[in-house]
């Protein structure tokens, strides 16, 4: 079951499942993920033996290793989305971290504004007009 999870993340780099299951999946997969950064004919045997799929191989030492290849650990996120409405199993999405699209957009530091202050002299000027217009409406 791990092995076909995991290749299922690797290939569609988000899937939704369990939490138990994700946790599992995640001490699953990341090892695999440190072992592709080194692209060799053992390392790709022993990634081929967890996984048992080419394709799912192909994406890893490629487009995977291509994205997370810099990054010291910590390859996969865990979501939690919520409760199955059948046996109330606590769902999440697991996915690979770099190819979350909105996530990466989120990260990127915004363009750094100046600080002004918040004494604002308007509320001075406003406050004389306030008490004036409720003097005159408890007056008429």
């Amino acid at each position: 079951m791990l092995s076909n999870m995991a290749a299922s993340l690797i290939l569609h780099k988000r899937i939704s499942t369990t939490l138990a299951k994700a946790k599992e999946l995640k001490k699953f997969v990341e090892p695999l993920v440190t072992r592709a950064k080194e692209d060799s004919t053992h390392n790709r045997r022993i990634a081929f033996s967890y996984l048992k799929s080419k394709e799912a191989i192909k994406a890893l030492f490629g487009e995977v290793i291509e994205k997370v290849g810099t990054r010291p650990g910590g390859y996969t996120r865990i979501i939690k989305t919520g409760f199955r409405l059948g046996d109330n199993a606590e769902m999440c999405i697991i996915e690979l971290v770099d190819f979350n699209e909105l996530m990466l957009k989120d990260a990127k530091p915004a363009k750094k504004t100046t600080r002004r202050s918040r004494r604002s002299t308007g509320k001075a000027a406003d406050a004389p007009a306030a008490t004036a217009t409720e003097t005159d409406n408890g007056e008429q």
